[in-house]
Parts: structure tokens; C-alpha cells; sequence
């Protein structure tokens, strides 16, 4: 296999990767890195989240930036806070023994000033958010008129968080660039545009398919009922007792909901949202990553940048609308070498999207019942036998208290003692599901028509009647083919953003369900022009939509939002 040293990079770099226990590269750092070292040429490279995307272009600037020049040379541009404090982290190890050298991370949510006086100091490397980093050009405090390289680290992600004018922005803000560098772990059309408008003939590797799923990671669905979505993910919960996982939901409304009551149950959980602090945020992540915190729950925004090691599980509360996001959930899990399994909770009228799943990841999802209730609490048996059978007793003087342990169970007898522990530990697991129903949908059943938290339907909070949610016929996985609001159950909002917001459909309709906490059945058509938008919402909904959007600002932008039929 080859070596680090064998690449092409500087003795003490590999030094750095040496004592940081790297010796072999991995197959885009082997690809990218000797490409890179020019400094010349442009590149694009495709490879899956947690494949060393930040060695593979990290290594290569640290090698070719004048250690000398205390000025910005480099800027790597990528989606969030934390994947900015990642990649500096990482950047760090890397140089330990390069004199001089600085790299500076500059993100939304941390003191502006800090940062500037930072960069005065003299760096060689920049790591930013797009956001932050068009605010420090604004304010002139970060020239670029010197960056010789640009890398786009996540690129697909940035897109779809609506950063592509933000892009584009800093690209025609670096026009003395030797090359470009793009990382992605899929090529959307948009990412295609901006490499030919900025790049010239780029170099391309692909690791793996592009877009295909981690051979490592186990995928599994498990199909239920809407009302039973919540029961469903608890019992998948009790049913892996070492579960340390990440649930995705839709909307910060869910998050925030199915954490509060997996609280109130006695589980180690906490959420990540956009409604947190900075200061919440790094709370906790900080608990997540220290294991306090046995399970995250997140919706697809927030948890963008997220580089956690040894996640076990992955949990689809409902799968995402646009199919891509879902190899970006499931490889959080799996990585380093490690096996994950991704779950995901669907109802019946859902199962035709896993074969557009299957598709993309190139692997099969396959169907699993849903544990019983039985099952449940056998699992947990095995868990804490387990358990108790790999304790170290090694380093206590246990020896001091066997005698009175034996005096005081001397007249009970072993199993006696093993069903009193039993009780002790399992009260709760055999109370709740002795009598626990089946949550699977059996072929020819009916679906359960009550409301509870997580189902289809809604109600009409002007009349208090509760409504359907129907399904609307025609509508394929991620598109907008609805029922026509001619048919009356639909009102018609005009809002004035659009493309040139730098949204599209799927990023758009995220944007306004996290906004508003609404389900994205509630919506129609949804029509897209440069400037404005029109949408088609539920009724019972569309004052929801308006309250929570109308008034506000996006990007230094007041929203307007209205009725369209009464402009």
C-alpha cells in the first residue's frame, strides 16, 4: 500500500501524520493529494462524508503556501460552524511542525471582532462560512485579493442550505485564484453549473459511485402507522440498548417534541435546532460527543457540519423529501472503518420511495419487523447479563464486603437473587410492554384513523374540526405534482423570494416547513420565479404559514407573504 512519504509531501507533514497514527492514505487522499500538490490545477472531488476529505486537500496547502508571507493565500469555504472548527482542528495536527504557519476559522454565532483581530495578526489559511465570510468582506477586514487557492469543502450541502450566490460571490472576490478545489459527496446539477462558470478543465475523482451509499452501514425500514411513528421509534430505542445515534425529523417542531417526551421517559437525549443559541448548540454537541448524551435528535439543517465518531444508529423519523439528503444522514454512521445501521420509520404510502433510495445508494433497503414487545424486553435481558458478565471486578477490594454479601443472601437462593435483580432493573421494560401491541401493518389491515403526536392529520384551528391530510395523487418522490388548488382545498400565498434567493424546490420547501413547524403534506404546488414564489398550502394551514414567515428577514431580506387571491 502506499505511504504518505510516498506522495510527495513534505518530511514534516508526514511527520505530523505519523504520530497522528495515519500511514496509509486513503483512496481520495491517494488520488487528490499528488494532483493537488501543483497548486495549479483545478479539481473536483466526489467522495462520500468521512472518506478524509479534509487530509486529502488539507495536506496539499499546507505543502505549497508560502510559510513566509503573512497573508491570506488560502480560503476553504465550507458549510457550518462545526465543520469550520473541524477542519481547523484537524489543520492543526497537521501542521505541528511547520513554523509559521496560521490557519483561522471565521463562522457565524463567535465574536466578529475576535475574529478580525485574528486575522490581523497574519494567517496563511482561512476557513469560513459563506455568511461570515461575505460580512468580513463587506466590513474590509479579510482581503482576498492574494488567494491563490479556493476550496469547496461539502459543496452539495452549501446548495442546499442556499449558499449559491453567496458561491459565486466569493469566487468573482478571488480573482487572482490558481486553482479551485471542490469536494462533494454528490453532483447536483447546480454544483455542475459552478464548476464550468469558475473552473477550467478541472481534474475530476470519484471514490466509489457518486451519490452511492457506505457498504458499511446496514440499511433497514420499518413500516407502521402514522399515529404509531412515535411508538415505533421507542421501541427501536429499547430494542438496541447501546444504541449512540442521531433521530432525523423534518421540522424543529418534531425535534423539539419527541425530545421533550423521550425526556420525560427517562432517556439521555437532546435536540439540535434552528431555534438554539450558539451557546446551546455547542452545550449539546459538547455532551453528544462526550457520550453524556446517549442520543441526538436533529433536523437536516441543523445538523449539517456534524463530524461525530462511533455513531451506532442512525433513525429516520420520516424519510427526507429530497433523496439525496438521505445518504447524508445515513453516513453519519459507519465511518472509519466502523459498521452502522441506518433505520427508517415509514408509513405505507412511503414505500415507494425506498426503490429511489435503493437506486441512489446502490444498496438494498431491507424490510424489518418491528420488535415486539417480548422481543423488547428479551433484548434487554441479553444487554444487562452481557453486561454484568464483562464487569472488571479486577480493581475493587471486593473482597472486604463478600462476607457480609453472603450473610445477607445466604438463605435466598440464586435464582431467587437473579429475579430480584431483574426486577430491579427491568420494572419499567416489563410493565410497559407486557401487554404491548403489534405496531407492524399486516397486509389487508386498515389504517388507524385517531390523532395522535406524529399523525397525517391536522386540524383546522379556525373551526376545530379535525381534516385529512389526503395524499395527493401523481406526486413523485421530492417533486411538487399535487392535486390543483382549484379543487378548493388549497390556498394560493404569494412570497417574495425565489431563484435569485438562491433557493430551489427542495431547498425552498425545507425552508418554509422549518419556518413555519408545518408537515410538508400541508403543501401544493409551489411555483418559483427569480424574485417571488407562489405555494399552494392546506387551508387549515396557510395563516399558519403566513404568521410564521410574513415580517421576517432572510439574508437582509424583509419576507412578504400573503394571500395571493387577495393582492
Amino acid at each position: 500500500m502506499m505511504t504518505f512519504e510516498e506522495l510527495g509531501l513534505d518530511a514534516r507533514i508526514v511527520q505530523a501524520t505519523s504520530e497522528l497514527g495515519y500511514v496509509n492514505p486513503t483512496e481520495i487522499q491517494e488520488k487528490a493529494i499528488p494532483v493537488l500538490l501543483s497548486g495549479t490545477k483545478d479539481f473536483i472531488g466526489l467522495a462520500q462524508t468521512g472518506t478524509g476529505k479534509t487530509a486529502a486537500f488539507g495536506l496539499p496547502l499546507l505543502n505549497i503556501i508560502d510559510a513566509e508571507e503573512r497573508y491570506p493565500q488560502a480560503l476553504i469555504v465550507c458549510p457550518t460552524r462545526e465543520l469550520c472548527v473541524q477542519i481547523v482542528k484537524e489543520m492543526e495536527g497537521f501542521k505541528k511542525h511547520l513554523r509559521g504557519v496560521s490557519v483561522v476559522a471565521v463562522y457565524g454565532g463567535a465574536s466578529i471582532g475576535l475574529q478580525i483581530r485574528d486575522l490581523k495578526r497574519g494567517v496563511q489559511i482561512v476557513v469560513a462560512t459563506p455568511g461570515r465570510l461575505i460580512d468580513l468582506i463587506e466590513r474590509k477586514a479579510i482581503n482576498l485579493e492574494q488567494i491563490k487557492y479556493v476550496v469547496l469543502d461539502e459543496a452539495d450541502e452549501m446548495l442546499n442550505m442556499g449558499f449559491k450566490d453567496d458561491i459565486e460571490f466569493i469566487l468573482q472576490n478571488t480573482p487572482k485564484r490558481e486553482s479551485t478545489w471542490l469536494f462533494s459527496a454528490t453532483m447536483p446539477p447546480e454544483i455542475r453549473k459552478v464548476s464550468k462558470k469558475y473552473m477550467k478543465e478541472p481534474f475530476e475523482v470519484t471514490v466509489g459511485k457518486v451519490n452511492s451509499g457506505n457498504k458499511s452501514i446496514d440499511h433497514q425500514y420499518y413500516i407502521t402507522s402514522a399515529q404509531h411513528r412515535y411508538e415505533t421509534l421507542k421501541r427501536l430505542i429499547d430494542f438496541n440498548p447501546g444504541i449512540y445515534g442521531i433521530i432525523f425529523t423534518r421540522t424543529k417542531a418534531d425535534a423539539q417534541n419527541i425530545t421533550e417526551k423521550l425526556t420525560r421517559e427517562g432517556y439521555d437525549i437532546d435536540a439540535l435546532h434552528g431555534d438554539l443559541t450558539q451557546a446551546q448548540r455547542d452545550k449539546v454537541m459538547g455532551e453528544f460527543r462526550d457520550k453524556t448524551l446517549q442520543l441526538l435528535i436533529a433536523t437536516d439543517v441543523a445538523a449539517r457540519g456534524i463530524d461525530v465518531q462511533g455513531i451506532t444508529h442512525v433513525i429516520n423519523y420520516e424519510l427526507p423529501d429530497d433523496i439525496e439528503v438521505y445518504t447524508h444522514r445515513s453516513g453519519r454512521t459507519g465511518r472509519a472503518g466502523n459498521t452502522g445501521i441506518c433505520m427508517s420509520i415509514v408509513h405505507a404510502r412511503e414505500v415507494f420511495k425506498l426503490k429511489s433510495i435503493e437506486r441512489l445508494i446502490q444498496t438494498p433497503v431491507l424490510k424489518v419487523e418491528i420488535p415486539s414487545g417480548k422481543d423488547v424486553c428479551r433484548k434487554q435481558f441479553y444487554g444487562v447479563m452481557d453486561k454484568i458478565l464483562e464487569t472488571d471486578i479486577s480493581h475493587g477490594d471486593y473482597d472486604t464486603y463478600m462476607p457480609m454479601l453472603m450473610e445477607k443472601f445466604a438463605d435466598i437462593s440464586k435464582e431467587e437473587i437473579l429475579k430480584r435483580m431483574a426486577a430491579v432493573e427491568f420494572d419499567r421494560f416489563l410493565k410497559y410492554y407486557e401487554n404491548a401491541e403489534d405496531l407492524n401493518i399486516r397486509d389487508g389491515a386498515r389504517q388507524p384513523r385517531g390523532r395522535e403526536f406524529g399523525s397525517d392529520r391536522g386540524m383546522d384551528q379556525g373551526r376545530g374540526r379535525a381534516i385529512e391530510r389526503r395524499e395527493p395523487r401523481g406526486r413523485e418522490f421530492g417533486g411538487d405534482r399535487r392535486e390543483s388548488a382549484s379543487s378548493g382545498n388549497y390556498a394560493r400565498l404569494f412570497v417574495n423570494l425565489g431563484t435569485k434567493d438562491g433557493f430551489y424546490k427542495a431547498s425552498f420547501l425545507q425552508f418554509i416547513l422549518d419556518m413555519s413547524d408545518l408537515k410538508k403534506e400541508v403543501l401544493g404546488k409551489i411555483d418559483m420565479k427569480d424574485m417571488n414564489s407562489w405555494v399552494e398550502v392546506d387551508h387549515g394551514a396557510a395563516q399558519q404559514m403566513i404568521r410564521s414567515l410574513d415580517g421576517k428577514n432572510y439574508k437582509g431580506r424583509r419576507i412578504r407573504m400573503n394571500d395571493a387571491n387577495s393582492r
